[in-house]
């Protein structure tokens, strides 16, 4: 259950956890990133157009995991939240080490990467007054390399400060359960202030139950990406979790990355998400399970009793 007391923090302030009526629970407006050149989404003409899309298909709510240093326009979003009619959480947090110059991440571990991400949940991020409402940190493929630890650890020493809940890039959905020793064995975090994000991408049913027993959410996300062949089995571990007991955790997203993928390009967009992955979805686990996973589940994941 969640507290009467919690509340989202969007960038228009805290709401009810129910107030995200249908969510898009990991998604990006903006983001830049040397790993994906020419493809950068930057455009705020073109994040209004796909909120628009969105909200048009049903959609009242998006969760932006863009963290901290690749562009996330956060100035931009309390104008689209308000313009769109969709509320907007942004992301404090810290991707892989490639997506940045040594120089920046020296800058932060001067700065102290838990300070900052205290700074941005609580105060705000710089120059806008949004604050945001997650930390989204990254694994490496099949392993936790040196930056991922530091990143974590900094993640969870804001999670305690703070009570914020961790989104977890899982690189081609690997890497769940040492994520999960880490976070929640060696530094304390709640498994259910943990969301795994990418599962689709590794479709093993094994860790799959592993990580819903464990306590953690469980993203199901990017399932339109032509170079992701495993996603076509999404439906199949969706009902499986759902038959064995943890819809409650189970949650959806769209994490539209780049900029030949919005529907405004020809892409399938943020409304995809609401259409052809819904019924697809409701075919194998039912219309009860998935519209848990897109309201109720979303507000459960997100809300915080803010410290």
């Amino acid at each position: 259950m969640v507290s009467t007391a919690a509340t989202v923090r969007t960038v228009l302030g805290d709401v009810a956890p129910e107030a995200l009526g249908v969510c898009d629970a990991h998604d990006h407006l903006f983001l830049t990133s040397p790993q994906l050149p020419g493809q950068e989404l930057d455009s705020a003409t073109a994040a209004t157009q796909e909120l628009s899309a969105f909200r048009e298909a049903g959609g009242e709510s998006l969760i932006q995991w863009t963290p901290h240093g690749m562009g996330r326009h956060t100035g931009d979003l309390p104008l689209l939240s308000r313009t769109s009619g969709v509320r907007i959480v942004a992301a404090t947090g810290l991707h892989q080490a490639a997506n940045y110059t040594q120089e920046f991440l020296a800058r932060l571990r001067t700065e102290g990467l838990a300070d900052v991400f205290v700074r941005e949940l609580t105060t705000g991020i710089a120059h806008t007054g949004v604050r945001a409402g997650l930390i989204k940190v990254a694994g490496g493929f099949h392993r936790l390399d040196a930056h991922a630890r530091w990143t974590m650890e900094a993640a969870a020493g804001a999670h305690h400060a703070t009570g914020a809940p961790i989104a977890v890039h899982l690189e081609l959905g690997t890497g769940a359960l040492d994520v999960l020793d880490l976070l929640c064995g060696e530094l304390g975090v709640p498994p259910a202030k943990v969301i795994l994000g990418h599962l689709n991408r590794s479709p093993d049913l094994t860790v799959h139950h592993q990580a819903a027993e464990a306590g953690a959410y469980l993203a199901f996300d990017g399932p339109s990406r032509a170079n992701h062949a495993t996603d076509w089995r999404m439906p199949e571990a969706v009902r499986a979790l759902a038959e064995a007991g943890f819809t409650d955790q189970l949650l959806l997203g769209g994490d539209t990355t780049t900029s030949g993928a919005r529907a405004v390009n020809g892409g399938p967009g943020l409304p995809h998400l609401l259409g052809g992955v819904r019924r697809r979805l409701e075919l194998a686990a039912g219309k009860d399970v998935v519209e848990r996973m897109l309201t109720v589940n979303a507000g459960r994941a997100f809300a915080v009793e803010w410290a």
